[in-house]
């Protein structure tokens, strides 16, 4: 078995077609999981405090319960799908400007809330 000593030693040269497909892996992640919080947290949110104050319900078990429920509910998969298109086709812009505004922002500002509403349970 032959080794190259010259090619081990070289370093590896920057590719930007790698790059290109490592943002694109990462612009999907991104938008999965911003639409996936913002389908749970914009209609769930109401839904769960409409139910707690029907139901005199106290505490975290009833939070949980209530946004455990609306995961399996229909409307919250159309709503996450929604919210997954639209940051997907936002983030294909040719626009940077838009891209940034349509894309970066709310994804970003989305995953740092998540971000924070978990680490403070």
């Amino acid at each position: 078995m032959t080794v190259n000593r010259v090619a081990l030693a070289m370093p590896l040269a920057y590719n930007p077609a790698h790059h290109q497909r490592d943002m694109d892996y990462s612009k999907g992640i991104l938008s999965g999981f911003a639409a996936i919080f913002l389908a749970e947290c914009v209609p769930g949110s109401w839904l769960v405090f409409r139910d707690i104050s029907r139901e005199k319900a106290t505490g975290l078990v009833a939070l949980a319960g209530g946004l455990a429920e609306s995961v399996f509910s229909p409307p919250f998969w159309l709503l996450a799908v929604l919210f997954f298109a639209l940051f997907y086709a936002a983030s294909r812009l040719r626009n940077n400007l838009l891209r940034v505004f349509l894309f970066w922002i709310p994804t970003l500002t989305v995953a740092v809330f998540c971000i924070a509403v978990v680490a403070l349970f």
